[in-house]
């Protein structure tokens, strides 16, 4: 220390007023920094190297505290008197109209003279330096943790802050008469920023690049420390006032208004804080998405601190947005389906769905979801990410469940009759279920972003425990997702069970009848010598069931309806197979065909939807697989099941694998029976 220091702390040079020796004092100071900061470069090796030494670097550090606490002060207070001489702050000049409008502000850093410049010059360049020198001890100090929270506390430059600190006090003392008009003070605040920023970019960024401060932008380091002044002032003289009221019932209405005003206001402030940094730099867009890089440039960051009010926020807004969504639920338009879609969008290609008009969502869909982008944008320029996770799951989050429950309960009220004579019902439902689907598509898009990512992360960070079973658990909705998935799987199971069991109703006789297929007639060419029609007791169940998948095609989206038709197809090729074999129907070789023409016409329904709806009936296929085997072959295939452990390589020999040893024996007795 002794061979770098010399006797440059020396009392006298420290307390030399300002008129002496401008050049020879500053030359000292920087010196005395340099001279500190070799020092720390010491006890940064002797720490790794040696950390048993650890007495003789805390006593290294308390002289060079020591001497800081001397130095500091008084480096403050020349750089202070140094603006005084310049004229800053300037006046805040009143407008000659009366109305406390302020007009532009002139710029005492743009006007300097020569030598002015050059001694302010030194002391800015002194002021970094000795920020610099503090910021490395701290971050030895703290053995090099939590290094984020330190490089947003020194995106504050002081020379910048030594600028704003004093027309922060002209500022405020217009704040304190515009308590009830805060537009005012976001006006005067956007003002002196905007005025100032060309001035404090132009003189200041050379000077803090010769300082060598990387990563520093004097245009963001103003706009932020002009961002905090107001969040101060607003904080203890308005928000403040507001959340105490807040408390009091008969004033929260008033109070919600005013709070709501305020936010906008701020959010709007905030967006032409980022415009005037964008203007000309692309490094805040670049590094928006991170915390601690833009924490300072939003006034929304009070909320960050104070998570009470983020709270009394939260539910101000979720009532606001409740109310705007409960008006448009009484609209009965609003749950009515757009028939307006896309050219192609019945037709079998592949399509891509991106509208709501392409899912058939009814416009309470599209009104809800708007509401909810509203909501989160609202939020968007809050710093903190888990505080915007924590608004977002406060309100949005919320609004979704309440929206769940009255899909649920609209979708409880309708009933589906089994003649499906009720129009209105089917459609409605197909609706809720087209909104359903809607929403879980939008949810999963919002989850994909990278600040829903983010905030997702940080809440895993914070320790928020994550749930067992959930489908994904990186998912920002992960559990709307899954409930919006299961309600539309229920619903959509609803609506299948009431078609097959008005299908089972209505084809009841078909399938119990012992003499359907008991034709003996010995019909050498049935093509040709017999013109088989559908089974009179089978015709009403097809023409409810094409009339059931019309109407439904009609109104549900496509992906829905994919599931939706295929799922009946399955119902009723296990009903109908389970039925011959469980009664044990006989089948006489007209009979056998006569099935076969129903199951066709049964098939033929499906046509319009796949190109080979036989396929989604696989047991019905091998049942007629079955009746068309000759006489020889069923008593070869009987014998084989019969004497063969392993009967599923039999049948696979067969190319039977959806029905069972049991079923397949029981029908070819039938067949047997009739030979």
């Amino acid at each position: 220390m002794s061979c770098h220091t010399g006797n440059m702390f020396k009392s006298e040079l420290l307390n030399s007023p300002i008129s002496e020796d401008a050049g020879r004092k500053h030359d000292k100071l920087l010196q005395a920094i340099k001279a500190m900061n070799d020092i720390e470069e010491v006890l940064i090796g002797v720490e790794k190297f040696h950390p048993q030494w650890y007495c003789l670097l805390k006593s290294v550090d308390t002289r060079v505290d020591r001497i800081l606490s001397a130095l500091r002060p008084q480096i403050f207070a020349d750089h202070r008197a140094l603006l005084v001489s310049l004229g800053w702050p300037p006046k805040l000049f009143l407008s000659n109209s009366g109305n406390d409008r302020i007009t532009d502000l002139p710029n005492p850093l743009v006007l300097m003279q020569e030598d002015k410049r050059r001694n302010y010059s030194r002391s800015f360049i002194a002021l970094c330096a000795l920020q610099h020198l503090q910021k490395r001890r701290e971050e030895r100090q703290l053995n090099n943790n939590n290094l984020i929270e330190i490089d947003t506390q020194y995106k504050q430059l002081w020379a910048i802050d030594e600028l704003v600190s004093p027309i922060a006090s002209r500022m405020e003392y217009h704040f304190t008469k515009w308590s009830e008009q805060p537009e005012y003070m976001f006006a005067l605040a956007y003002k002196v920023t905007r005025d100032f920023i060309a001035g404090i970019d132009g003189v200041l960024q050379p000077l803090i690049d010769k300082a060598r401060l990387v990563s520093c932008s004097a245009k963001e380091a103003w706009v932020s420390a002009v961002v905090q002044m107001l969040s101060g002032f607003l904080e203890k003289n308005v928000f403040s006032l507001l959340a105490e009221r807040y408390k009091v019932k008969h004033l929260k209405s008033n109070v919600s208004s005013s709070w709501l005003h305020l936010v906008d206001l701020t959010i709007a402030f905030d967006k032409k804080m980022q415009f005037l940094l964008n203007l000309e730099t692309c490094f805040l867009a670049v590094s928006e998405s991170f915390e601690g890089q833009s924490r300072g440039v939003s006034v929304l960051s009070i909320f960050c601190n104070r998570p009470d009010w983020l709270k009394i926020w939260a539910k101000i807004e979720f009532k606001n947005a409740w109310k705007k969504l409960n008006t448009e639920l009484k609209e009965e338009k609003s749950w009515v389906i757009s028939r307006i879609c896309k050219p192609g969008i019945d037709n079998n290609q592949e399509y891509l769905l991106l509208a709501v008009e392409d899912y058939k969502a009814p416009p309470i869909a599209e009104f809800f979801l708007k509401i909810i982008c509203d909501i989160i944008e609202r939020c968007k320029t809050m710093p903190s990410i888990l505080s915007r996770a924590q608004f977002i799951r406060f309100t949005a989050g919320r609004l979704l469940w309440y929206f769940f429950k009255l899909l649920l309960f609209q979708f409880k009220a309708k009933e589906l009759r089994l003649d499906n004579s009720d129009n209105v019902a089917i459609v409605m439902m197909c609706g809720l279920i087209n909104a359903a689907r809607y929403i879980w598509i939008k949810l999963h898009e919002w989850s994909d972003t990278i600040e829903f990512l983010e905030m997702k992360i940080a809440e895993n960070d914070a320790g928020k425990p994550i749930q067992d079973n959930t489908m994904d658990n990186g998912c920002f909705f992960n559990e709307e997702i899954r409930s919006l998935s299961e309600m539309e799987t229920n619903w959509l199971m609803e609506i299948i069970a009431v078609v097959l069991r008005q299908f089972e109703m209505l084809s009841w006789e078909y399938v119990q009848n012992d003499d359907s297929f008991k034709d003996n007639r010995d019909i050498t060419n049935l093509r040709e010598d017999v013109d088989l029609v559908v089974s009179d007791d089978f015709v009403e169940a097809l023409y409810a069931l094409k009339s059931w998948l019309q109407t439904v095609k009609i109104n549900l989206n496509r992906k829905d309806f994919l599931d939706l038709w295929r799922s009946i197809a399955e119902g009723l090729d296990h009903y109908i197979s389970g039925s011959i074999v469980r009664n044990e129907v006989w089948f006489f070789k007209v009979g056998a065909n006569q099935f076969e023409a129903d199951i066709q016409a049964l098939i033929f329904i499906f046509q319009p939807y796949c190109v080979r709806p036989q396929a989604f009936f696989p047991c019905i296929g091998e049942i007629l697989k079955l009746l068309k085997l000759k006489k020889e072959e069923v008593k070869l295939m009987q014998t084989l099941l019969s004497n063969n452990e392993n009967g599923f390589e039999c049948l696979h020999l067969y190319g039977i694998s959806n029905l069972s040893v049991n079923q397949v024996l029981q029908v070819l007795r039938c067949k047997i029976w009739v030979g």
